[in-house]
């Protein structure tokens, strides 16, 4: 590393935590499948500890980082390796796609994206990340254990970052990463998550947007029995919830964590289809 560069400090307001666990790092690129025709987006490099060992197995890496200082001395810690770029921006509204699609036999989705999550940050860069026009391949992030484990949650167990996961991608835990693998130390603990995406959607709906109405409106009140949530969701009459469930046919008394991907969609189904026959008044 190049000795005249300083040690960053972690900066509070952008909630860095700078990974520096070698055996952690190692879990990532393994999990990564990283090739030499490979091209990479690191979210959130930080000192670089995990970017030197992308750059080494990867045929390109362009880290997106938020802190203009770390992006600017990033290269120099890293000895200037020729298939690093850093682009100072926030991951929460890159388009991820275009950072790559100049890359030598770039075609679409295949490209990876590896990322030590700020936490306050990471639903809305994994919602762009799976929601893209091109998505990549395959996604890891690290993020508070909790949105890991909601994120490969099983029926019974599910939330609304559980369906709109499964629905653009396959999710399992790599492993779990204790506080002591950060400086500073957070207070919680976190894990590393691979997403391999569908090239299309895990099922079919008629519309994405009406399918996530739905669904969020199900989770409303998610400690709630799914006839209830549902219909405050929707702001329809209990009736009309009676009549979208028993086409579904999904027992309103459940509660809608109970609910799997593919039941959501019968909902959804049934709903649309009231929608069309002109049932679905408040």
């Amino acid at each position: 590393m190049n000795a005249t560069l300083r040690r960053p400090r972690p900066r509070k307001s952008l909630g860095q935590h700078f990974l520096h666990d070698s055996r952690v790092v190692q879990r990532i690129v393994d999990a990564a499948e990283l090739s030499p025709d490979d091209a990479v987006v690191e979210i959130g490099p930080g000192r670089g500890v995990l970017t030197r060992r992308l750059v080494q197995l990867s045929g390109r890496v362009i880290a997106v980082e938020l802190d203009p200082d770390l992006c600017r001395e990033l290269s120099s810690r890293l000895d200037q390796p020729s298939n690093l770029q850093c682009v100072l921006g926030d991951a929460r509204e890159i388009d991820l796609p275009s950072l790559v699609a100049d890359s030598p036999g770039h075609a679409a989705g295949q490209y990876k994206v590896v990322g030590n999550l700020p936490y306050y940050a990471a639903n809305p860069i994994i919602r762009r990340t799976l929601e893209s026009s091109d998505p990549p391949s395959l996604a890891l992030f690290m993020v508070q254990r909790e949105v890991a484990e909601s994120m490969t949650a099983s029926p019974g167990s599910m939330g609304l970052l559980s369906v709109a996961t499964q629905f653009y991608a396959h999710a399992r835990i790599v492993c779990a990463v204790p506080p002591s693998a950060f400086r500073p130390a957070p207070k919680v603990r976190s894990a590393v998550v691979r997403l391999d995406t569908h090239r299309d959607p895990a099922v079919s709906v008629a519309s994405r947007e009406e399918f996530f109405e739905v669904v969020r409106a199900g989770f409303s009140a998610p400690r709630k029995q799914l006839h209830n949530s549902l219909g405050r969701g929707l702001g329809i009459k209990t009736s009309i919830v009676a009549s979208v469930l028993e086409r579904a046919g999904i027992d309103g008394r459940r509660r809608p964590a109970t609910l799997s991907l593919d039941e959501w969609v019968e909902v959804y189904r049934a709903w649309r289809k009231l929608q069309e026959e002109g049932g679905s008044g408040g």
